[in-house]
């Protein structure tokens, strides 16, 4: 059942949008240059790798020893506004219809944060990844990793039709509130160096 909703969902929002989604890939383009997707690995259902698909929302800047810049000097006002408005999430929901992710689940993390994992952190493989999760509706960037590990897991336990529901109306309602872009102090969040 959670499947079928999630290609109806997703193949539905996809063709509603599509012209959204055509004006950000523009944008992109004429801001911060090719390629107009940000695409890397990512864990999904028992850990298995798949090719997240975002809008860009950095720039390519690198330093002198060719590494990227820190984040918060790539990201731009324009990255910002995407960010905010978790537009730059939008292609994720191709990664839905292919059955990567699900609308609603744990949000996919690095690949290198795999083996830092406790064995019960590692349970938030246990069901597919999703565009939002109860992490996103409770705090997003702004809690620390324990607590979003552990919203992660209250949802791998809990996981249901109607606490789905719930999660996607409370994303509605963060997104234009645009709570929780941000860890403090930090342009995106903090990376996860183990428990």
């Amino acid at each position: 059942m959670k499947r079928l909703i999630d290609i109806i969902g997703a193949s539905a929002t996809l063709l509603i949008l599509s012209p959204v989604i055509f004006l950000i890939a523009m944008l992109n383009r004429a801001y911060l240059g090719r390629p107009v997707f940000f695409v890397q690995k990512r864990p999904g259902l028992g850990g298995k790798p798949f090719d997240l698909l975002k809008f860009r929302t950095m720039k390519n800047s690198l330093d002198s020893k060719g590494q990227p810049l820190p984040d918060s000097e790539r990201l731009t006002r324009y990255g910002k506004l995407l960010r905010s408005t978790s537009l730059d999430e939008l292609p994720g929901l191709w990664n839905v219809v292919k059955g990567e992710m699900s609308l609603v689940g744990p949000r996919p993390l690095l690949m290198e944060y795999l083996p830092l994992y406790t064995s019960e952190q590692a349970r938030r493989h246990d069901v597919r990844p999703g565009i939002t999760g109860w992490a996103q509706v409770n705090g997003r960037n702004a809690l620390r990793w324990e607590e979003k590990f552990a919203a992660d897991l209250w949802y791998v336990d809990n996981k249901s039709f109607l606490l789905d529901s719930k999660i996607i109306v409370m994303t509605i309602i963060k997104v234009l509130k645009k709570d929780g872009v941000n860890a403090d102090g930090e342009a995106t969040m903090s990376k996860f160096t183990g428990s």
